[in-house]
């Protein structure tokens, strides 16, 4: 893969008194609170929810809670954080190669000098991170369709709870890695970013032939679901992790970032990559 990384896939040519019911999006998707410019570390705003902007990306058991109400039958917030307070779980190394490969995509640069750019980043003159915010960033936190309130309050206090979670999720996400990752997760970054680097061209005619039409005609708004589909295919491909826990971890990336459809596209796609994938290294064998 050399310069820059686009395209990901070749395109042919206040009141107590009841009013009527106000329609609310939980979140939106992490394209829309990017820039389309990125400089790192601590001046690009990574907030993965955005107010003004609905998504119908969830499956209805994956629903965030509204209002902030806990929700004792949701799965537990992953990634845990070790004895140092850095987060220690592949997820959480996942999440951030995906950061990377997206911003890679928008600024045309490699994603692994980018990575690199932002782990040697100098920190602003009196920055401090707030390691308790990592306890509160929670990973399996997936959207689901707008919810439906009945007053004003309702929605300002559905609202509030939303941009409090942004807060945090722009916080962590923009911090120095060192500060938030720990030195395993980072180098596991390392690694996904090099395979997806590494194969990116030969990944981009693959996916040309896996994905609906409609991506294909609109690659450039679907750039975050090709960047999850090209992470999770380098990973399955070089890394050689399991195939079953890659396309979970993708599935949930998309349940977590993208609209509509694209958590079921991402795992149609995956499934029919890995059977190729087989048969190619059966063939090999032969």
């Amino acid at each position: 893969m050399e310069g820059v990384l686009l395209p990901v896939c070749s395109s042919p040519s206040s009141s107590a008194t009841l009013k009527p019911k106000i329609s609310i999006p939980q979140r939106s998707s992490f394209i829309s609170s990017l820039p389309t410019h990125c400089s790192f570390p601590q001046n690009v705003a990574f907030s993965l929810r955005n107010t003004l902007r609905s998504s119908t990306s969830a499956l209805a058991q994956h629903e965030a809670p509204v209002l902030g109400k806990p929700d004792n039958n949701s799965v537990p917030a992953l990634p845990k954080i070790d004895k140092t307070g850095r987060f220690c779980s592949p997820r959480a190394a996942r999440e951030l190669a995906l950061s990377i490969i997206y911003a890679a995509c928008l600024e045309g640069m490699d994603p692994v000098r980018l990575f690199e750019k932002r782990m040697n980043a100098r920190r602003e003159a009196g920055y401090e991170f707030d390691k308790k915010k990592l306890l509160e960033y929670n990973h399996m936190s997936f959207g689901g369709p707008p919810a439906t309130v009945e007053s004003d309050e309702e929605a300002n206090e559905l609202l509030r709870h939303i941009e409090e979670e942004s807060a945090i999720e722009a916080e962590v996400l923009t911090a120095p890695p060192r500060l938030v990752y720990n030195n395993l997760i980072l180098r596991f970054t390392r690694k996904l970013l090099v395979a997806v680097r590494d194969t990116w061209d030969n990944h981009v005619l693959v996916i040309n032939k896996i994905v609906p039409e409609n991506w294909k005609n609109e690659p450039a708004g679907k750039i975050l679901e090709l960047c999850i589909l090209h992470l999770a295919m380098s990973e399955m491909a070089v890394l050689e992790t399991r195939h079953q826990i890659v396309i979970n971890e993708a599935v949930d990336l998309a349940k977590r970032f993208c609209d509509g459809a694209a958590p079921r596209i991402i795992n149609g796609c995956l499934r029919t990559f890995f059977r190729e994938l087989e048969l190619q290294e059966s063939n090999n064998r032969v």
